[in-house]
């Protein structure tokens, strides 16, 4: 190669070897190099913690304080804590690392909003360490924030999700719930809706039933869903002090939709909830002060009378297949009994399918309305053996002009029927056919 061209290669090569180390030292901040985690900030166990306080430059000072393993806030004021929220706040120091390292020490924390930082969050460890994570202004790329320790020289970028995880003020931290109580250790659920005031409570085989006005079967599962809505009843603690006295006025004139008492092992709490003329709902609490605006879900939820609560179904053996099926149509009586596998009748053995077909029919037999009067001469008698014996059930049908109703051993009440199903349950028990084995295949020749 000529002197010249060797000449002029080296001050190419030597300013491109500038260029590089030029926009490696003036990287944008928060821009990473690929492969590049970012430094350690904290590691801090969330078990270790017991204290964080959150200070703000708008002046809101926010500390939590661990008791006996639960969370309380102990400012701006004693409110209820939610527990989620302050695990998962603690659980951010865990493993927080930065974006990057922007400047290892400086002499001028303005620039990057640091003299003041706009939020603060000590936490003070077992151990009486304590650590101050201190944030600044967004990166002028808009990918974080810097932030640094105190007592460490360096200046880092956080990442934004990071600093959302940390900048919590006590509303974001307060227990939003309505209704505190236990789930697992709800015994007692009071509800005065519809002009009517009713009850449920647990039985032998913690199942819900309702006690109150007198013993009924439960549908488990409106029950259970009523207890859900009660449980996910949250406030909106990011409403106005105009907007809560508007509340609280909606409230004093609105329609009562339900009064509701829920007791479990630390007492009871009561939720009063009303409708408003532009179809709004709005609850007052006994755990919380003020009256809060409510979902519909909520509402239309409560909206419900005695009925509503009552199990439909004329049996309770659901998907736990009966061992006998024992039918009663007038002068006829057909008893099927199971062994293994396999039904019989009067030591025959039945078609299974044409069995299951009876039971399903029998398992779908449901109410559309109760009513309280007498039976009159029974038409059918229905008994159902399940639960390995320990369960049998029986069941009283009879009609009534042109309804069928149906009643079952030891309960006043009446279940109406559609008359389409017990005509489709008679015919289920008449079409029950003996096995006729599948017929051998013959071999050709």
């Amino acid at each position: 190669m000529k002197p010249r061209r060797l000449l002029i290669a080296v001050v190419v090569l030597a300013a491109l070897a500038g260029a590089i180390y030029w926009s490696e030292k003036h990287k944008p901040a928060g821009e990473k190099a690929p492969g590049d985690t970012g430094p350690k900030i904290t590691a801090i166990q969330s078990d270790q913690i017991r204290q964080i306080e959150i200070k703000r430059k708008d002046g809101e000072n926010t500390v939590l304080r661990k008791n006996n393993g639960t969370w309380e806030m102990t400012s701006p004021a004693p409110l209820r804590v939610d527990q989620e929220a302050a695990n998962s706040l603690a659980g951010t120091f865990n493993n927080l690392s930065a974006d990057r390292l922007v400047d290892q020490q400086t002499n001028d924390l303005t620039q990057y909003g640091l003299a003041s930082p706009a939020t603060q969050v000590i936490v003070t460890e077992n151990n009486g360490k304590t650590v101050d994570l201190q944030i600044g202004d967004e990166v002028p790329t808009g990918s974080g924030y810097f932030a640094k320790l105190g007592g460490d020289p360096r200046i880092f970028s956080l990442a934004s999700f990071n600093k959302t995880s940390l900048d919590k003020n006590a509303k974001d931290l307060q227990d939003k719930r309505l209704l505190t109580f236990d789930q697992d250790k709800l015994s007692r659920v009071e509800v005065t809706a519809k002009k009517q005031t009713f009850e449920f409570g647990k039985n032998n085989q913690n199942e819900w039933q309702i006690v109150k006005p007198r013993p009924l079967r439960a549908d488990g599962g409106q029950v259970e869903d009523l207890i859900r809505k009660l449980h996910d009843a949250k406030m909106d603690t990011s409403v106005s002090d105009e907007d809560a006295r508007k509340a609280a006025a909606q409230f004093a004139t609105a329609t009562p939709v339900a009064v509701v008492k829920v007791t479990d092992a630390g007492g009871t709490q009561q939720l009063d909830v009303r409708k408003a003329k532009d179809n709004s709902y709005y609850a007052r609490s006994s755990v919380v002060e003020g009256v809060h605006k409510v979902t519909s879900d909520v509402g239309d939820g409560l909206d419900k009378g005695l009925d509503d609560y009552r199990n439909k179904k004329v049996f309770d053996f659901g998907f736990n297949d009966p061992t006998k099926v024992d039918v009663r149509d007038g002068a006829k009586t057909l008893s099927f009994v199971k062994g293994g596998e396999k039904w019989w009748l009067a030591g025959k053995q039945m078609d299974s399918t044409d069995v299951q077909s009876l039971i399903d029919k029998l398992r779908d037999l449901s109410a559309t309305k109760f009513a309280d009067k007498p039976l009159g001469q029974p038409e059918i008698d229905l008994t159902v053996t399940s639960n390995d014996g320990k369960r049998v059930e029986k069941v009283a049908l009879a009609k009534q002009g042109n309804d069928w109703f149906a009643k079952r051993e030891n309960e006043p009440s009446l279940y109406q029927l559609e008359t389409s199903s017990v005509e489709e349950l008679r015919k289920a028990a008449e079409s029950v056919k003996e096995y006729k084995p599948p017929k051998a295949e013959t071999k050709k020749k």
